[in-house]
Parts: C-alpha cells; sequence; structure tokens
C-alpha cells in the first residue's frame, strides 16, 4: 500500500510541477526582447501580438514633386518594405511597411492594417543605417504588441546572438 501511496503521490506532484514552472501564458512570446517597462504601460496581457520573422526586404527611395503648389515642395521618401512569416498564434502580418523621417520632432504611432495584413512603422532618419546594419548581418524579428490602457509597442530585433 505504501508503494500505491508514493506512486500517486508522485504522480500528482510531477502533474503539477509543469504548472508551476511555465510562464505565464499572458506573455508575449518574444517578451525577452522588450526593454524594462518602468512606467508599468505593459503591465497587463497583451490584447493583440503580430510575431514576423523578416525573410526578404527592399528599400525604396523615391522623389516627388506636385507642380500644382507654389512654391514647389520636393520630397525624397525613404521606404523599406520587410516581408516575411507570421511567428506568433494568431498573427497575420505579411508585410512591415517602414518609413524614416529626418523632419518632424514626432513620430507616427506603430499602426496595423488587418486588411491588408501590413504593418506601418516610422522611425527618425537616424535610425535608417541601424536598421540596414541589422538586416544584412542578423536574423530580424518585428514585433507589435497592443494593449487596453491604449499603449502601443513596436520594434525590430534580432534573436539571441553569441559575442564573437
Amino acid at each position: 500500500m505504501s508503494f500505491l501511496f508514493r506512486s500517486v503521490a508522485l504522480s500528482l506532484l510531477m502533474a503539477s510541477l509543469p504548472l508551476a514552472a511555465a510562464p505565464a501564458a499572458t506573455a508575449p512570446l518574444h517578451a525577452q526582447f522588450l526593454p524594462a517597462d518602468d512606467l508599468q504601460l505593459r503591465a497587463e496581457a497583451p490584447e493583440h501580438q503580430q510575431l514576423m520573422l523578416v525573410t526578404s526586404y527592399s528599400v525604396v527611395v523615391g522623389s516627388q514633386r506636385q507642380s500644382n503648389q507654389q512654391p514647389i515642395p520636393v520630397t525624397s521618401p525613404l521606404l523599406v518594405r520587410l516581408k516575411g512569416k507570421p511567428m506568433s498564434q494568431g498573427a497575420t502580418v505579411r508585410e512591415v511597411l517602414m518609413t524614416f523621417d529626418g523632419e518632424s520632432k514626432s513620430l507616427k504611432k506603430p499602426t496595423f492594417d488587418s486588411k491588408t495584413r501590413t504593418l506601418n512603422l516610422s522611425y527618425p532618419q537616424s535610425q535608417y543605417r541601424v536598421i540596414m546594419d541589422l538586416l544584412r548581418n542578423d536574423t530580424v524579428y518585428v514585433q507589435f504588441l497592443t494593449y487596453a490602457n491604449g499603449h502601443v509597442w513596436a520594434d525590430l530585433h534580432t534573436g539571441s546572438v553569441r559575442a564573437r
């Protein structure tokens, strides 16, 4: 009888260990790449996550001129288009459009269009070289999280890389 009691107790203990040791089911994938949340903006579980592994990219440097306005404005938009495959459960993102702004003091909020499955990100022009270096040399992921409190987080990050 004591053998039966021990094996049942051990089975119950073993069955409870994965539940106690498992990370919270509400934590987003790649949460380890998020910076410290000093303001507690990400205290609750995200309502929505899009996580994409970047498989290809293209760079577009445009030039446009609207000749019907005076003075004639000439702009040269810089756009990086990322394509990839969704990595998180329920993710549908297939494309990321990154624009770079060298003039504004504030950037546009990251947005996800579920119809086109496109994530739109805006970065200062000073980040262009850093982003291109990541794309050329590492495996890159794009992450987009939204929270009930209205907070939105988006990033590009590498996986864990060994120091040389």
